[in-house]
């Protein structure tokens, strides 16, 4: 299959009917307004308390102390804690006032709660397969202990037998994401952060609306903040109408509310419960390269084929069912994953694709060597299992660790990580955006850069453009491929998602993409840390204390 450029497929939006202007003058405008008035009275609350208690005789300064002596006590991030007293000392009533609003987190405490009554509830929805665990325990013990922890977390079950496909670039995802949609013949389930009207979309909306139509069940999930800019607030009802069941996650209302700290961030597509999609790239045209932004945008993604698929399909209907009272988990999770069918299927649409050329990756036809265990982060729960993870791999590495994220915006305990790996041997390589899509986090993943190079740590930034990978390969046997940036907005706030693979066939072609990659990059040293803007060395240092807040 190859892919129309030129053909844009189903377009629900005419045009004028998406962008900023068109925000600001429809419902969300008036939304805005209202969240805008809260926000000006509740600042003029903190501002009244501002001015009333300082005039109680030593009572600010106790105030603070108290406050101070609770931070350190509390269970908070240390890099957390520090912003937090910052904040505290600089506005010592307001400041107090701001973080215990956050830390009550108004607005979503039945959201905390039904996502951790989903997860108690589907603990045990998928049983651990026996062998799969033994047998990565008997290769090596430290991964076996990293998945028997990413388990306790939630129902994240470690899998053999699956086939894995990596795909380098957002493009030659989208090509299989096609040619895998036409094959849906049950159910096709899609769960993502950004969705955009475009050649992408509509090319993918005109197979999804199709596949209704033959009464397969379709779905789509995407987040909130689409209706920012990118898609109408009736955009459900709009794919409704075409047969396809639509839910915006945390939709805008007019409330101030801690709830939209809350983004889900995840990219999913499971399709007949034999084959899911995982990485990196949403659903616009950016993400495969057809509209220019940040000059070439490097992105990653993986295909599986196998019973691992059931755990993405859990996933998704976890989240599906956050306002739903009925459960449908065993009416999707007893299809058995059809690999034998799915692996005919593949290798007759193989055969055609070499004869036109394809320029897609091999797709795996083999069943799978080695481990794959896909898992989900939830920021509602006290487990922050996508940065465990990233650090349990860290500390475990012998020869490399090697990385492309888009952002670098550490914890204390990250950096540490980072560094530690780096200082006792093992080779840490980190490729970061040439070209930035915001200046305060490119300007302050710069503000790691110096401790990062003391340390040993090598930094590269992609010359041709923006990379919105999020890659962990080490030692050519385990590697970690999905959502999960390096920043606090992905570790401490979204909901995330990844894919953590250990012997499986696609390492290498993953270490063999970073070095392709890394051969496009520029080196960076102290000394072009040092020639750095200083403009952006100013707002790097200026907006790290604010970070955690971010």
């Amino acid at each position: 299959m190859h892919l129309d450029y030129k053909r844009k497929g189903i377009t629900l939006l005419k045009k004028g009917q998406k962008g900023i202007v068109h925000a600001l003058f429809s419902r969300f405008g008036l939304i805005l307004l209202l969240f805008l008035v809260q926000v000006l009275i509740l600042f003029s609350i903190f501002q009244w308390f501002e001015e009333f208690l300082p005039h109680i005789l030593g009572g600010t300064a106790l105030f603070t102390f108290v406050m101070v002596i609770y931070l350190l006590n509390s269970r908070m991030n240390p890099t957390a804690k520090i912003t937090w007293l910052i904040v505290i000392a600089l506005l010592p009533v307001f400041g107090v006032l701001l973080m215990l609003y956050t830390q009550s987190n108004v607005g979503n405490r039945a959201l905390r709660k039904r996502v951790n009554q989903i997860i108690s509830d589907t603990k045990e929805q998928i049983p651990q397969p026996e062998q799969a665990m033994k047998g990565l325990a008997e290769e090596n013990p430290g991964a076996a202990s990293l998945a028997r922890y990413m388990h306790r977390s939630g129902c994240h079950p470690v899998y053999d037998h699956t086939a894995v496909t990596y795909f380098p670039l957002g493009e030659y995802k989208f090509e299989e994401m096609l040619k895998q949609l036409e094959l849906a013949e049950h159910f096709i389930f899609m769960e993502y952060f950004i969705v955009d009207e475009g050649m992408m979309w509509g090319q993918i909306l005109e197979i999804l609306a199709k596949k209704a139509a033959q009464g397969v069940d379709v779905r789509v999930m995407y987040d909130g903040t689409c209706e920012f800019s990118l898609l109408s607030h009736d955009y459900p009802k709009r794919l409704r109408k075409l047969g396809i069941q639509c839910k915006m996650f945390s939709p805008v209302t007019p409330f101030v509310s801690t709830h939209y700290n809350y983004r889900d961030h995840r990219k999913i597509l499971v399709i007949d419960g034999h084959t899911a999609f995982n990485g990196g790239v949403n659903l616009a045209d950016e993400y495969i390269n057809q509209k220019e932004r940040f000059g070439h945008w490097k992105d990653t993604a993986v295909m599986l084929k196998g019973a691992a698929v059931q755990s993405f399909t859990l996933m998704f209907l976890q989240m599906w069912g956050i306002d739903e009272k009925k459960t449908e988990y065993e009416k999707f999770l007893s299809v058995s994953p059809i690999l034998e069918e799915a692996k005919k299927r593949d290798a007759a649409s193989q055969t055609s694709d070499e004869e036109k050329g394809s320029v897609i990756p091999k797709v795996s036809s083999e069943e799978g060597k080695g481990y794959v265990i896909p898992y989900g982060d939830c920021p509602l729960d006290q487990d922050k299992l996508g940065e465990r993870v990233y650090m349990d791999i860290l500390n475990r590495a012998q020869e490399y660790v090697h990385i492309m994220t888009p952002y670098l915006i550490l914890d204390g305990e990250m950096e540490t990580a980072l560094k530690f790996a780096a200082e006792r041997g093992a080779e840490v390589v980190l490729i970061l955006p040439g070209i930035p899509d915001k200046a305060i986090p490119y300007a302050l993943a710069k503000t790691h850069y110096a401790s990062l190079l003391e340390s040993g740590v090598k930094i590269y930034e992609y010359t041709p453009g923006f990379v919105h990978a999020k890659v962990f390969v080490s030692d050519s046997r385990e590697a970690v491929v999905g959502t999960i940036n390096l920043d606090y907005r992905s570790l401490y706030h979204h909901f995330e998602c990844a894919t953590y693979l250990y012997g499986a066939n696609c390492i290498p072609e993953i270490e063999a993409d970073f070095q392709a990659t890394l051969a496009k990059c520029r080196h960076v040293t102290m000394e072009t840390v040092r020639r750095e803007k200083l403009k952006v060395k100013i707002t790097g240092s200026l907006m790290k204390a604010l970070a955690p807040l971010m």
